[in-house]
């Protein structure tokens, strides 16, 4: 399954969040706060790349739902869209909502994988810790959304952090308390990290979302462009506590059913609270 096939059905992974909010750092004192945080403002990306769509109709039906989207979400809080001025005209006519547009260029729309992290401290002081996105271990486009989450440090004034790693924000899930998970298979990949064993991984985003425990799965490499992203699968509904899906009879073959048994599993040895949901499917 191709990562833009999603949006056809959702739109979720298109969004970066910025919070008012939250804990931090071991040693800088910063952390990413909690998801059910209250948020300061949304951002999100606006899909122009035909390097990516090479279906001029299927972009166009991409950008219909990112603007279905942010116009949804600027009725509850404000909306920042990435574009490059160019785009900005295409960009207005499909949205109603009351959504900002800022000059900073993109391909794709997932703001969750290029965007920011936004981190801050107790003082209320604010920073983005920064993962290098290289569009899912150079299976895609970059050059515009690899720079993202600096240009937006830049716009609004903000530290630029540097993790030491390559990767992307949907793999790894965090409850704003102390826990990360994500699977190996999208961060332990030399198509994102050569030359790191897992334990230097772990430190890294440790460090980058101020938390202090860990727990791995192993995932799929290779099947699909993310390399199967922990945020499919399972999210942090709250303190330990994770919400996740799971297919109704799991096909042995499937590896995704196998690898989402096997999370499973892990998470509920490592003490989490699950709630469990059936996978999506469609007849």
């Amino acid at each position: 399954m191709k990562r833009r096939d999603v949006l056809a059905g959702a739109g979720i992974g298109a969004l970066g969040v910025m919070w008012g909010q939250a804990p931090a750092f071991a040693t800088d004192g910063f952390f990413v706060p909690a998801e059910e945080d209250p948020h300061e403002a949304t951002f999100m990306q606006w899909p122009v790349s035909l390097e990516v769509y090479d279906d001029r109709r299927f972009l166009d039906d991409m950008q219909e739902t990112i603007a279905e989207v942010a116009n949804t979400i600027s009725a509850f809080e404000p909306v920042i869209m990435l574009a490059a001025a160019e785009d900005h005209a295409t960009a207005r006519a499909k949205q109603t909502g009351d959504v900002t547009l800022w000059d900073i260029p993109t391909e794709d729309l997932w703001c969750r994988d290029a965007g920011p992290i936004f981190v801050v401290n107790e003082s209320g002081d604010r920073a983005i810790s920064h993962v290098a996105f290289n569009g899912w271990g150079e299976k895609q486009v970059n050059r515009r959304d690899s720079q993202i989450a600096p240009r937006v440090a830049e716009r609004l004034g903000l530290d630029l952090i540097p993790s030491g790693l390559k990767g992307e924000a949907g793999d790894v899930e965090q409850d704003g308390h102390g826990w990360l998970m994500a699977h190996e298979s999208s961060w332990v990949n030399d198509n994102r990290n050569p030359g790191l064993t897992r334990d230097q991984i772990e430190g890294r985003l440790l460090a980058a979302y101020g938390a202090d425990r860990m727990i791995w799965a192993p995932g799929v490499w290779g099947e699909d462009i993310t390399d199967y992203h922990i945020d499919s699968l399972a999210r942090f509904t709250g303190p330990g506590r994770v919400l996740m899906n799971l297919p109704d009879r799991p096909d042995r073959q499937d590896p995704f059913h196998t690898a989402a048994v096997e999370t499973h599993d892990i998470l509920r040895d490592a003490g989490l609270t699950l709630e469990v949901i059936p996978e999506p499917n469609r007849p």
